[in-house]
């Protein structure tokens, strides 16, 4: 399933060079129903596999448009059965790409400089590509939705695997954490809202602009080389003050109150609202903690270890008394993998200064409280973690890892079933391929040729 997808998308990348080359006469090559594919589309992901090294299956002319035949056979099917693309989704996804072209070009000149296209260009062509991605991605959810293993297949499948081929699992941790917010001052907060209040003043009386303040000052790594701009999201894709904040404004002249939120302390400013999204700039400035209050919070962290160690209470009572930690608090501090959706992980999959303390641990035993980064709220909290339970790295069995197990069968049962659904609709599309461009082993050879 996985290697399908793979090719799929792989005529959705986008191209090095946006313009075919002058020396490029443009010809449409292949005819996919009443849609078209020219002979610049396929140079331009030509070089731009070249560029990202993505394996090319043979002839790169033959191999190249049969993928985006495929792609075409989707977007066609999901005009049909009407599935269209969340466009907040597809709108932060932009967003993220072209945000990354800039933190890797150097600037928003040099992305225009090297795309030979000016940004709100680029833009749209980007918000093409992710828009037909998504619809492919969701047309192949729905088609595969229905397919199902039973216990028996997975273990017919274990059964008849070869020795050789049975994957090695690699060792796993479940760990359970209890956190504590170091206090910071009244001072600091205070300090805080006092430098927001000033950039607020020198933004309303058009000393500054607020994207300007934003690149100097805010704290956001993600959206501060951008002059502070978020791209468009919806309410549900921001922590709740923040939306708020974001979907009371009207007025791009305006700035927002400050807004507080679990990572710290915020203004916004309205760029474009858009039906149910919205693109604001914002500053976000975080509370500095002092070595004196990180000292006082791993203290108590400590007191708190000692009478877990003494009995006075287990170490899940504790977490539900006393951790900050509300992605954890109500499940006895049992951490859950973001990649998987499980409480199991691997090492490296943990953040560094548990994984730290982990390897030494034994199952059932309890770290000394340690300061450590909040990868999600990005800034230091003090923790205790206790290894709830080792499982070591071993040859994958039914018993201990059938979901695994089940999950391979079930991507390649999901696959046998796209590779039959590509088959039986290549019989009822007209293709049309110019001359010269037909002389290729296909990876499917049903496809029904119009002279």
């Amino acid at each position: 399933m996985k290697k399908i997808v793979k090719l799929i998308f792989l005529t959705i990348l986008l191209p090095i060079a946006l313009q075919a080359q002058n020396n490029v006469i443009d010809e449409v090559v292949w005819v996919v129903g009443d849609e078209v594919i020219l002979k610049s589309q396929v140079e331009e992901q030509y070089r731009n596999m070249q560029y990202e090294r993505q394996k090319i299956e043979g002839d790169p002319y033959c191999f190249i448009p049969e993928q985006m035949a495929i792609q075409k056979l989707f977007l066609h099917q999901a005009s049909i059965d009407s599935i269209y693309a969340d466009d907040a989704q597809v709108a932060q996804e932009v967003e993220s790409r072209i945000n990354y072209f800039i933190t890797n070009i150097g600037s928003k000149e040099k992305v225009e400089e090297y795309f030979k296209k000016p940004m709100p260009e680029l833009r749209e062509l980007l918000t093409e590509m992710v828009r037909d991605q998504s619809v492919v991605q969701e047309m192949q959810r729905t088609l595969v939705s229905g397919v199902k293993v039973t216990p028996s297949e997975v273990r017919r499948y274990y059964d008849n695997m070869p020795k050789d081929s049975i994957p090695f699992i690699p060792m796993k941790v479940e760990v359970q954490i209890l956190k504590l917010h170091p206090f910071i001052p009244q001072e600091e907060i205070d300090n805080i809202k006092g430098r927001l209040r000033d950039y607020t003043e020198r933004v309303l009386s058009g000393e500054t602009e607020f994207s300007t303040l934003a690149i100097l000052y805010s704290e956001d790594p993600g959206s501060a080389r951008q002059g502070g701009e978020t791209g468009f999201a919806g309410k549900a894709q921001w922590v709740e003050p923040f939306a708020k904040a974001a979907f009371s404004l009207n007025d791009p002249k305006k700035v927002s109150k400050i807004v507080e939120t679990e990572f710290g302390y915020h203004i916004l400013q309205l760029i474009e609202k858009k039906g149910d999204m919205v693109n604001v700039r914002h500053i976000l400035l975080k509370p500095k903690l002092s070595q004196t209050e990180k000292n006082k919070t791993v203290a108590k962290l400590d007191s708190i270890r000692t009478d877990i160690v003494n009995g006075e209470f287990t170490f899940e009572q504790a977490v539900l008394a006393l951790s900050q930690d509300k992605d954890t608090r109500n499940s006895k501090g049992l951490m859950v993998n973001p990649a998987t959706g499980n409480s199991r992980f691997e090492m490296s999959e943990l953040p560094q200064e548990i994984a730290r303390e982990v390897s030494r641990m034994k199952e059932g035993e309890m770290s000394k409280p340690f300061i450590m980064m909040d990868p999600k709220m990005g800034r230091e909290v003090a923790v205790i973690v206790q290894l709830k339970k080792r499982i070591d790295g071993h040859k994958a069995n039914i018993s201990d890892d059938y979901q695994q197990i089940k999950a391979i069968v079930e991507n390649q049962k999901k696959g046998e079933f796209i590779e039959e659904w590509i088959k039986e609709k290549q019989k009822t599309t007209y293709v049309k391929i110019k001359e010269g461009w037909r002389n290729c082993d296909f990876k499917y050879e049903g496809w029904m040729i119009a002279e």
